[in-house]
């Protein structure tokens, strides 16, 4: 029984592209143990597939701006000894940056990652027992499957398995009888926002179909748009806050989600969920949306169309 050790710490994206490691892990071995180390705010996510063990909480973005107080010494005292509670057979690092690495060395067993030629940050390789070399040009899933399976010694074949299922929720605000669709309209830069207009004629067209139309929301500015968008979209819903789990749930029971370049909608993908994937500013080949149900439409300087949108998700 092999005793493995992941790191990805993050972001969202980076988590969900990492899942299909742990079931390749399990159908290459499955007696073997799987830990994971992942940033505070992705913490939910490893423990959706059932192969994963123990999941070691980081902080390391708060803990970089905040080393000196109490509390960051405290937290990394407690991560410290998490670590040290078990011996690995191999600690993996598919991240591939100094950070990653560094969290990698307090754990006790021989660490694997990328070489220096095709390491994220090349310094990180410096801190692996054994390097491996990656081909850039597949897409993050298969990347991260790549460096597994080099490292621990097996072959990565087939199609990649998220192994998740959604958890199961009911929410009061969301009538159970109405088949709705999921627009995740909000990302980290302004480039990559779908213009407004094309949200409201797809709506549009879901609600002649039948469908509803939910609009979550993580912010005032996002909670806002979700606000406008639903004025112009007839029986459009803007949910209340949602957790990660709440978030995955209502995802889960989506009859499709239309999402920008966001970490749910890879979320989305990864439950099999039909996903419509629309990129105004990155280029979806590398870290595209990436599933069976899963369609990317658009690129840098081209954005996708609602009728577009609408084709994709009910292909």
């Amino acid at each position: 029984m092999a005793k493995i050790l992941l790191v990805k710490t993050s972001s969202m994206g980076d988590v969900i592209h990492n899942l299909p490691v742990v079931s390749d892990i399990r159908a290459a071995d499955p007696d073997s143990v799987v830990d994971w180390v992942v940033e505070d705010a992705f913490a939910a996510i490893p423990p959706m597939h059932p192969g994963v063990r123990r999941v070691i909480p980081v902080a390391l973005r708060r803990w970089r701006n905040d080393w000196i107080s109490e509390r960051s010494r405290r937290e990394i005292r407690d991560a410290k000894e998490l670590f040290q509670a078990e011996r690995y057979d191999l600690v993996v690092d598919t991240q591939g940056l100094l950070k990653s690495a560094l969290v990698a060395r307090w754990a006790r067993g021989p660490i694997c990652g990328c070489n220096w030629d095709t390491a994220r940050e090349k310094l990180a390789s410096l801190f692996y027992d054994r390097r491996v070399r990656l081909d850039w040009s597949r897409h993050a899933v298969e990347r991260n499957r790549m460096i597994a399976a080099q490292c621990i010694g097996y072959e990565a074949a087939g199609a990649a398995d998220y192994g998740i299922r959604a958890p199961a929720r009911e929410f009061d605000w969301l009538r159970a009888t109405v088949r709705y669709v999921v627009f995740l309209h909000a990302t980290s830069r302004e480039e990559k926002l779908w213009p407004e207009p094309e949200w409201v004629a797809l709506g549009r067209r879901l609600r002649e179909a039948g469908l509803g139309v939910v609009l979550p929301w993580g912010s005032d500015s996002e909670k806002a748009r979700s606000e406008r968008l639903a004025r112009e979209i007839p029986g459009a819903v803007v949910p209340p806050g949602l957790s990660l789990g709440d978030a995955a749930a209502l995802l889960g029971g989506a009859a499709g989600v239309a999402g920008v370049d966001t970490g749910l909608a890879h979320l989305a993908a990864a439950l099999g969920v039909p996903v419509a994937g629309l990129y105004c500013a990155t280029d979806p080949a590398s870290t595209g949306v990436h599933g069976p149900r899963a369609v990317n439409l658009g690129g840098v300087g081209q954005v996708p169309s609602a009728a577009d949108a609408m084709k994709a998700l009910f292909r």
